[in-house]
């Protein structure tokens, strides 16, 4: 907390989520910060807390709301009951034409490898089921260690639905190194490169 009034809001469905998280990042806090930190085990399409100044649905999370009347519920709650005048809507999204088809992505760190399993996709209800696999130097893995049963949405979609539900977006691209690689830096951007894969930000004000 950077500021003693500051305060936060947690809301998830998982409650062993909810434990890791008190576990091994709540205790971090002091006693006097602990108590600006407020945790629910609740649905976040029922859940009533005060108003913020920026909440975030990062790592996808909104992708687990699979129809259109549910996510539009959703950030219609976001924007009439949750969000002050002023305040934002962060979401990531990712995307690309490998994101629609079942594959595997290894990603070599010190001592371990990441796989990326796209194991499942149905383009008739663009549901899709992924794994996170961990391959370690001694043979030993960790199979299925995360797994993520979302809709791939697209983003047109999603920026149709927040200009619906009163959102002003602001979508910020990531730019290209010397070698055509992400360099980490976004920017804000109307028109991007058909990539096999990317991610976006976007920064979503209430109108």
């Amino acid at each position: 907390m950077r500021r003693e009034n500051n305060i936060a809001h947690c809301v998830d469905l998982d409650k062993d989520v909810l434990e890791w998280g008190k576990n091994n990042n709540l205790t971090k806090l002091s006693p006097e910060q602990q108590k600006n930190l407020h945790i629910y085990n609740e649905n976040v399409l029922t859940v009533d807390v005060e108003r913020v100044d920026a909440l975030l649905a990062m790592n996808f999370s909104y992708w687990i709301l699979k129809d259109r009347k549910t996510l539009k519920h959703y950030f219609t709650r976001i924007h009439n009951d949750w969000l002050t005048e002023e305040g934002v809507l962060f979401l990531d999204f990712y995307g690309g034409y490998e994101a629609f088809q079942e594959l595997e992505e290894k990603t070599k760190h010190n001592g371990f490898t990441y796989v990326w399993d796209q194991a499942e996709y149905n383009p008739i209800t663009g549901e899709c089921t992924n794994h996170i696999h961990f391959h370690f130097k001694d043979g030993s893995k960790i199979k299925k260690a995360f797994t993520y049963m979302w809709r791939l949405w697209t983003l047109p979609e999603i920026l149709d639905l927040l200009e619906e539900c009163q959102f002003k977006v602001t979508v910020y691209w990531e730019g290209n190194d010397e070698d055509g690689e992400g360099n980490g830096i976004f920017e804000p951007a109307t028109k991007a490169d058909a990539d096999a894969g990317w991610i976006a930000y976007l920064v979503c004000e209430p109108r």
